[in-house]
C-alpha cells in the first residue's frame, strides 16, 4: 500500500481492508476508553475513534480492545516445543510479540542453533524477535555444546528480526572485565543488551549497569527491582514455571512505575500455560493482587515496547502495527479475539505457514554409565548440599555431615538427601559430577533430563544407583528429554528429539506427556511441583548460591569450582 492510499483510507476517502465494530480502545497512554471503530489497512492501524468503512468486519460490539501482549524474556525452547507450536500455543491467548533468547539450543547448537530460530521467526503468525546469546556457554565452570564469541555474535547481527544482545548472565565477567566480555559489549555498544544479576547491588550494580545493560529480568523482591529501577534498568516481573517473582514485585507496579516495568515467563512449559495461561495469566493475577489495571496492560504492553526500541506497537492508534487483542472483560484478560499484523489469529492463519526442518536431532552423545558412577567419593563428613528452594532457581548453600561410607557418601532419603549427577552429553569429554541435594522429597528411584541450564547436559536425580544408570542411558536412546525411573523400569518419558530440548509434537502431546512425567514422579515421593523444570536450573552456575555443573560443584557467590 502507497503511503497516500493509506493517508487517504484514514481520512475515509476508501475503505479499510478491516474494521472492528463495537467495541471501545483502551488508550494505554491516557487510560481512557476511546468509542469508535477500529479500521486497519495492510497490517497497520489506520483510524480509531471515528466510523470506517471495511472490505470486510468484525463485531466486537460491548468488548475492550488492548494493545497485544509483549513477552520481553523468554527461552522458547522452555515451552519444550518448536517455534511453530509456540506460536500455536500462546498467540491465542493475545501474546502478539515474543523476544526470545536462543541460547538453550545455541548452547548445542551454536550459530545454528539461532539460524533455526531466525528462519522460523519469519514464518511464525506472531512477531518473534531476537536477542543474540551473549553467554554460550554462560561460564567457564561447565562444558557445553558450542562457544559464541563476538566475532560469531556480529556474524547474525543484521538479521531483521534480531533487536540487541541477550541476557548478559555473566556478570561477574562484566564488574572484573573479562576481555572475552568486554569485545562483547562493546560490539553491542549502543543498542539493547539485556541484564542478567541476581542479587546484585551496590558498587557493583552501578559497574554491571554502566556497561550499557538496559534491562533485568532476575528480581526477586520489591527491595531489589526499586534499586535496579533507580540505577536505570528496565526492570521486568517474571513468572516461570520456577521462577514466580510476580507476587514479590506486584506491590512495585504503580502508574508511576509502570513506563519502566514490562512482563515476561523467561521459562513456561505447556503445563502452567494450559493449566493457567501466559501473560494473560500474568495480567489477570496482578489486577486480582490489586495493582491499576492500566499499569498492568501498560507493562504488558506499551511499556514493553519502549523499552526494546519496538516503536511501532504497545498502543492502538493510528500507524501502529495492528496487534490487537479482544477482551469481553479487562479484569478477566481472556481473549475473544486476537489479530497479529492484522491478521486474525486461527487455525487457518496456523496452517498457512511454511514450516523448516529441525536442527540438532541426534545430539546426546553421553557415555554410557554404570552404577559405580554415581559414587561420591570422600573422606570427610562434611558435605556441601544444594538447598532447593521451590519457585526460585536461586538455592541455598547448605552444610550438612554425611558419614563416607567405603568411601562413598550414599544418598540419605529419610534426611532428604538425593544423589544429584551431571553427565557431559556433547561428546566432548565424558565428565560426570556428582553431589548432593535436598528439596526433592524423593525416596525412591530417579529422575533424569538434558533440560539442563544453559549447557544442557544430563542433570539427574536419584537415591538409588542403579535407577540413575538406567535413566541416563534412556536418554540417549530417545534423544533427550525427560526420564522417570524406579526399580529397574522407567515409569514416564518424553522424547525432545531437537536438541534434546523440544518435542516434534504438537503441543497438547507435550502437554499430556508433562502431566503422566508428574504423576510418576510424585510416586516416588516427589514434593515440588515442577520437579523437571527445578531440575534444570539446579546446573545453573550463574544462579547463587550453589550449583552443580559436569566439573563438579559450583559455589557460585565465590564463582569457583569447590
Amino acid at each position: 500500500m502507497s503511503l497516500e492510499t493509506r493517508i487517504a483510507q484514514a481520512r475515509g476517502e476508501g475503505p479499510a481492508d478491516l474494521v472492528l465494530r463495537g467495541a471501545e480502545v483502551l488508550c494505554t497512554v491516557t487510560g481512557e476508553m476511546i468509542a469508535g471503530d477500529v479500521a486497519i489497512s495492510d497490517g497497520i492501524i489506520i483510524g480509531i475513534g471515528a466510523s470506517y468503512e471495511g472490505r470486510e468486519s468484525i463485531d466486537v460490539s460491548g468488548q475492550v480492545l488492548v494493545p497485544g501482549f509483549i513477552d520481553t524474556h523468554l527461552h522458547i525452547e522452555s515451552s519444550l516445543v518448536t517455534p511453530f507450536e509456540f506460536d500455536r500455543c500462546v498467540a491465542p491467548r493475545g501474546v502478539t510479540t515474543a523476544i526470545c533468547d536462543p541460547h538453550e539450543i545455541a548452547n548445542v547448537a551454536g550459530s545454528d542453533g539461532i539460524r533455526y530460530f531466525l528462519d522460523a521467526s519469519t514464518r511464525t503468525v506472531m512477531d518473534i524477535r531476537v536477542n543474540l546469546s551473549s553467554c554460550v556457554p554462560s561460564t567457564h565452570m561447565e562444558t557445553a555444546g558450542a562457544d559464541l564469541d563476538a566475532q560469531a555474535l556480529i556474524a547474525l547481527a543484521d538479521h531483521p528480526q534480531i533487536i540487541g544482545l541477550a541476557e548478559f548472565m555473566n556478570f561477574p565477567g562484566v564488574i572484573h572485565r573479562d576481555p572475552g566480555c568486554m569485545e562483547k559489549l562493546r560490539a553491542f555498544a549502543g543498542g539493547h543488551i539485556d541484564g542478567h544479576a541476581p542479587l546484585l547491588s551496590g558498587r557493583d550494580l552501578n559497574a554491571y549497569v554502566s556497561a550499557g545493560i538496559r534491562t533485568e529480568h532476575e528480581s526477586t523482591s520489591a527491595a531489589e527491582a526499586r534499586e535496579k529501577l533507580q540505577k536505570g534498568l528496565r526492570c521486568l516481573i517474571r513468572e516461570g514455571s520456577v521462577s514466580k517473582d510476580m507476587v514479590a514485585l506486584a506491590p512495585l507496579l504503580s502508574p508511576i512505575t509502570a513506563p519502566y516495568m514490562c512482563l515476561c515467563t523467561d521459562d513456561r512449559n505447556p503445563l502452567d500455560i494450559a493449566e493457567h495461561g501466559h501473560l494473560d495469566h500474568m495480567i489477570r493475577s496482578l489486577i486480582a493482587m490489586g495493582c491499576d489495571t492500566l499499569a498492568v496492560y501498560r507493562a504488558a504492553s506499551l511499556s514493553a515496547a519502549e523499552a526494546f526500541g519496538l516503536k511501532d506497537r504497545g498502543q492502538i492508534a493510528p500507524g501502529k502495527r495492528a496487534d490487537i487483542v479482544a477482551l469481553p472483560d479487562l479484569a478477566e484478560c481472556r481473549a475473544s479475539l486476537v489479530l497479529c499484523a492484522g491478521q486474525v489469529v486461527s487455525d487457518a492463519a496456523f496452517g498457512a505457514r511454511t514450516l523448516i526442518p529441525p536442527v540438532a536431532r541426534y545430539s546426546v552423545r553421553a557415555p554410557q554409565v554404570t552404577a559405580t558412577d554415581f559414587r561420591h567419593a570422600a573422606n570427610t563428613p562434611e558435605t556441601s548440599v544444594i538447598g532447593i528452594i521451590e519457585g526460585q532457581i536461586i538455592t541455598d548453600h547448605l552444610r550438612e555431615e554425611i558419614a563416607p561410607d567405603g568411601g562413598d557418601k550414599r544418598p540419605d532419603p529419610a534426611r532428604d538427601l538425593a544423589r544429584v549427577a551431571v553427565v557431559e552429553r556433547h561428546g566432548k569429554n565424558g565428565n560426570i559430577a556428582t553431589g548432593f541435594v535436598r528439596g526433592f522429597g524423593m525416596t525412591r528411584g530417579a529422575i533424569a533430563a538434558t533440560v539442563a541450564h544453559d549447557h544442557h547436559n544430563i542433570v539427574a536425580v536419584g537415591v538409588d544407583y542403579d535407577d540413575l544408570a538406567l535413566a541416563v542411558n534412556r536418554l540417549s536412546e530417545i534423544e533427550g528429554g525427560f526420564v522417570v525411573v524406579a526399580a529397574g523400569q522407567v515409569l514416564a518419558e518424553l522424547p525432545l528429539p531437537v536438541a534434546g530440548l523440544m518435542s516434534l509434537e504438537p503441543y497438547e502431546s507435550v502437554h499430556a506427556g508433562l502431566v503422566d512425567l508428574r504423576k510418576a514422579a510424585k510416586t516416588l515421593g516427589v514434593t515440588l511441583q515442577e520437579p523437571f523444570l527445578q531440575l534444570a536450573f539446579i546446573a545453573l552456575p550463574v544462579i547463587p548460591h550453589l550449583k552443580i555443573t559436569d566439573f563438579g560443584m559450583v559455589d557460585v557467590d565465590r564463582f569457583e569450582v569447590i
